[in-house]
């Protein structure tokens, strides 16, 4: 690449090449060899003002936007829903461009000069609130706290986002892609559509109903709005009077929504953006930082191994770039070495299909008619006996090493059950030798530090249990498999052979007074028409864990908190009025914590609770599923316990 000059203010140095760099310095393919064509760093500045992380030294942002161009002919390529409609430029090539946003080591020489990616989950950066057991919703980390421990920074990786949702906000450094809009012979291209809104459960009170697309006429008698409990129930029609247009991208209720009841909205839509360019622009993206020279104008120096990480719909996104084969680049390179799915169960995207919405997740009451978990769920390769495809989540070229981590939760709501199970859930199934599976038991989907109690519209206590001791021992055990073969742990997940793995009403929970216990699991389907959804014929068997007579659970990797219990913890939780009482709540799980005569029956002492704690920590490490800084901080939680006696 070239090297072009930009606008921004020339006495900010760049001592990484024999020219002066600032932002505002725009990189540019002057040969048209490289799908990107050119990256314009928009802003480099000391993260934390210049804070040390550790031996690695100070961190730097550099923000820009990256500008790439795709054949749709290529075989990487041409499988990308709508590519064939998108506009091309001279060259006959689709163009996108990408936000980035990258962290490296001030001095390049202090990292290890590899990149750890981490999908964007709507646009905002999750990795600090995770991880790194910092504060959630921060895109633009600023302040040393920002980034809680600087995990990330102390590993010495140089930390990379970029945009690859079309509709993601970017609103305070969220990141998007500029994707086009797709048009048959240059007209606008229409669908009937159908969209559900809940309120007060996922994003709070909703005022509005923001559309996926703009609708082709505001009309109220081209669209119908209607409102139902449950999904089981008959939707029930909101009059006209009821419900107007804002304008063709949104719709708003003459009085309050319901509290957690379903509202579905079909109407004639138009102008789908091409989004599956999502997937290339990552894939084109981090292959140039990977294999480009000029890229250690962004990277500050060559890269020798990318690893990816993505939580929730980010891990959900990871699973689909593998199948759909974005993991190898057009010039046949592997993209990401190494990739850690944080609780994405068995599901893939909405995304990539015309009128795709991928911000969409399903669950037991909620988008539970959208498409997300299909086969093949496992990277197994399995034949499903309800539609007689066969195949595997792996690609089978330029495929990565895979951790694929999964809370209770996930086995409660997203089938994570089928990722080591047959699609019947009659046999276990070995995975191949570059994947492994683990569940941590006793964690709700959004676990992480610092995490609430509140039972919010649920009927029992949130769960406050934290894995991501667990996702970090695994994330550098990934790190290690990739770079010097040393593979991790095996996999840890419950199994139909030795009796952990069961079906939802026979987990044996204790009873507890006054507790709402979940008996039942979503159901996983072959893919609904999801704009006409209608309950299934056949669904796939999903099985979950067996729980102690505490009601913890028995399998997967059990830290010091379900190790040694002061509480029982699930992956379940269900609503209480005036939401739909009984419905399988969103993603929460569950928290009752022993009454004081148990806890002192158990341990007769603190020292004796600590021993015990002391024991787990010793097991976690020699199994490599904890690091030694998260055993010493569960001592020092344990030596401080409360609950119980000194």
């Amino acid at each position: 690449m070239g090297i072009k000059r930009g606008t921004s203010d020339p006495s900010v140095a760049d001592y990484r090449d024999t020219s002066p760099a600032s932002p505002g310095r725009k990189f540019e393919d002057e040969d048209g060899e490289s799908v990107i064509v050119s990256v314009e760093v928009q802003a480099i500045e000391p993260l934390a003002d210049g804070a040390p992380f550790g031996s690695v030294g100070a961190y730097e942002k550099v923000i820009g936007i990256a500008r790439g161009e795709v054949d749709p002919a290529a075989p990487g390529n041409k499988g990308i829903a709508l590519i064939d409609k998108a506009p091309r430029n001279a060259r006959g090539l689709v163009e996108y461009t990408t936000d980035f946003y990258v962290l490296r080591p001030s001095d390049p020489a202090k990292g290890t000069g590899r990149i750890l990616y981490e999908v964007n989950n709507r646009g905002r950066k999750m990795l600090f609130g995770n991880i790194a057991d910092g504060p959630q919703g921060i895109n633009d980390p600023q302040k040393l706290a920002d980034v809680g421990n600087g995990f990330p920074m102390r590993r010495g990786w140089i930390v990379v986002w970029s945009g690859w949702d079309p509709d993601a906000p970017r609103a305070n450094k969220g990141l998007g892609l500029t994707a086009p809009v797709a048009t048959d012979n240059g007209q606008p291209i229409t669908r009937t559509v159908r969209e559900e809104w809940v309120s007060g459960t996922r994003g709070g009170v909703l005022e509005a109903f923001k559309l996926s697309y703009e609708a082709t006429s505001t009309d109220q008698g081209k669209a119908m709005l209607t409102v139902r409990e449950r999904a089981s129930d008959k939707a029930t029609p909101v009059p006209a009077t009821e419900w107007s247009f804002v304008d063709a991208k949104s719709i708003k209720l003459k009085d309050k929504a319901k509290p957690g009841f379903l509202y579905e909205f079909t109407y004639e839509a138009m102008n789908p953006k091409v989004q599956g360019l999502g997937f290339a622009a990552t894939r084109d993206f981090v292959s140039w930082l990977k294999y480009d020279p000029g890229a250690v104008e962004v990277t500050g120096r060559r890269v020798g191994h990318a690893l990816a990480i993505g939580f929730s719909q980010a891990g959900r996104y990871l699973r689909h770039h593998i199948s759909a084969g974005f993991n190898r680049d057009e010039q046949g390179r592997t993209v990401f070495d190494g990739i850690h799915s944080h609780i994405a169960g068995v599901g893939r995207l909405f995304f990539d299909m015309p009128f795709g919405q991928p911000a969409r997740t399903n669950t037991q009451h909620e988008d539970h008619g959208f498409p997300e978990a299909w086969f093949p769920f496992s990277t197994a390769t399995l034949e499903d006996p309800l539609t007689r495809r066969k195949g595997s989540v792996l690609h089978g070229a330029n495929d990565p090493k895979l951790i694929e981590t999964n809370t209770s939760t996930e086995y409660w709501q997203k089938g994570a059950s089928l990722l080591t199970t047959d699609p019947l859930g009659m046999k276990d199934v070995a995975l191949p030798d570059n994947c492994r599976c683990y569940m941590i038991a006793g964690t709700q989907h959004g676990g992480r530090a610092g995490a609430t109690m509140d039972a919010g519209p649920n009927v029992n206590p949130r769960n406050p249990h934290n894995p991501m001791p667990a996702v970090r021992a695994l994330l550098v055990a990934l790190e290690e498999w990739v770079v010097s073969g040393r593979a991790p742990p095996p996999s840890r997940v419950p199994t139909l052979a030795d009796g952990t793995l069961v079906e939802p009403d026979k987990t044996g929970f204790p009873d507890i007074p006054g507790a709402a216990i979940v008996r039942r699991t979503n159901v996983v389907a072959p893919n609904p028409d999801w704009v006409k959804p209608r309950d299934a014929d056949c669904a796939y068997r999903t099985l979950v864990c067996r729980v102690d007579p505490d009601g913890n659970e028995v399998a997967g990797i059990r830290l010091p908190d379900i190790a040694v219990p002061l509480a029982a913890y699930t992956g379940w939780n269900e609503y209480k009025a005036p939401y739909p009482a009984g419905e399988i709540a969103d993603r929460d799980g569950s928290y009752f914590a022993f009454p004081a005569a148990k806890i002192a029956q158990r341990y007769g002492n603190r020292a004796d609770y600590v021993a015990k704690v002391q024991t787990a920590v010793d097991e976690l490490m020699r199994d490599r599923l904890m690091l030694q800084e998260d055993a010493d901080r569960y001592l020092e939680k344990a030596r401080n316990e409360a609950r119980v006696n000194p």
